[in-house]
């Protein structure tokens, strides 16, 4: 009798098969009841819970001129003079500007001055904004920031003139 490449394959695979559906009888009999697992007590969850309106604690509110502002804005105007200062005579004496948002207004004298003169303007109204809208913590670290990147830069300006 002649076999053909077919049975020869089929053949083995036939008989795993017929081993494996062998071996799960006995599994099928052994499957439990879904009414057995659920307890007795069982409600429906409710999908959507009322919300109850909580009240926040105040946080502590203060003015926004009060003495810690104003020392923080009058050390920022007067870094970011010495930081001016500093640009300008490095400029002068053939030197470069890094900041590539300040080297727009490197040009002359006026446009760097408006640059200064913007930032500090620019951290008072950023901290005046996280000030209205309670985020007093980030009020006074927009002051923080800008004093240390001023020093910075006139540290820079100063070790490298």
């Amino acid at each position: 009798m002649r076999t053909t490449w077919f049975v020869r394959i089929l053949t083995p695979k036939a008989a795993v098969l017929l081993v494996l559906v062998g071996l799960c009888g006995p599994a099928r009999a052994q499957e439990v009841s879904l009414a057995l697992l659920r307890p007795p007590s069982i409600e429906a969850a409710a999908f959507v819970r009322p919300v109850e309106p909580m009240t926040l604690p105040e946080a502590p509110s203060h003015r926004f001129w009060d003495r810690e502002n104003s020392v923080l804005f009058a050390a920022n105007a007067a870094l970011s003079t010495a930081d001016f200062i500093v640009t300008r005579n490095n400029l002068r004496n053939g030197g470069q500007e890094l900041n590539p948002v300040t080297r727009v207004f490197s040009g002359n004298t006026a446009g760097l001055a408006v640059n200064f003169a913007g930032e500090t303007a620019g951290v008072v109204a950023l901290s005046y904004f996280f000030h209205k809208t309670g985020h007093h913590k980030l009020e006074r670290a927009v002051s923080v920031i800008n004093l240390g990147s001023s020093a910075t830069a006139v540290a820079f300006d100063v070790a490298h003139h």
